[in-house]
């Protein structure tokens, strides 16, 4: 019997060496389509979903080029109180959206460069300052990672001076046996004369 098959009897589940109708066959391959469908479209759900959550409306600019400017040494000056290591004109997250806000509609109101970085300390404290000052509540941390460095230093020093004048522990008698066997299979270097000129 001739098992050759159209296309489109293949596709439909037509068994010719049965002679009949694949009925389970056609909804296994229907099955198996719908279940690649769904993973697709999920697929491509949860990238849309993460792309949208990227995306943040555009802050508008300034209307006055030169506010833009003083904002930007402004923000340059304050520390991103979520990042941390950046400043706040370089971070991307929503407090430093929102904290670039606030220095703009304080410029708005007409107050100065020292008053908005006075309102901005006595809101979140010295912290926000990029570089704060040296007072006595700032005193640790600007002493702190030498004190703490030299507290390494001295505890390293400590601990290799102790190690240094720990007595040896002494040989098992099977080490020293080892030794010994060791020293008698090894050969003496051979000096040999050095050439002459």
């Amino acid at each position: 019997m001739n098992c050759a098959l159209s296309p489109v009897a293949l596709y439909l589940g037509w068994s010719p060496c049965k002679g009949e109708w694949g009925i389970r066959s056609l909804m296994r391959s229907v099955m198996q389509r719908l279940v690649l469908m769904a993973l697709c479209l999920a697929a491509v759900a949860v990238c849309l979903q993460a792309t949208s959550s990227w995306a943040k409306e555009a802050e508008p600019l300034a209307q006055d080029p030169v506010m833009e400017a003083r904002l930007t040494s402004l923000a340059e000056q304050l520390r991103c109180l979520v990042c941390q290591n950046e400043s706040l004109a370089g971070s991307r997250s929503d407090l430093a959206l929102d904290l670039r806000r606030e220095i703009r509609t304080l410029m708005r109101q007409g107050q100065t460069d020292e008053q908005i970085l006075a309102f901005m300390v006595g809101r979140y404290g010295d912290f926000v300052l990029y570089n704060p000052p040296v007072k006595s509540t700032t005193w640790l941390l600007w002493a702190g990672p030498f004190v703490l460095m030299l507290i390494g230093v001295g505890v390293l020093l400590l601990v290799l001076k102790r190690r240094r004048l720990l007595p040896e522990p002494p040989q098992t008698p099977e080490q020293q046996a080892r030794l010994q066997v060791l020293l008698k299979n090894s050969t003496p270097p051979t000096s040999t004369p050095p050439p002459s000129k």
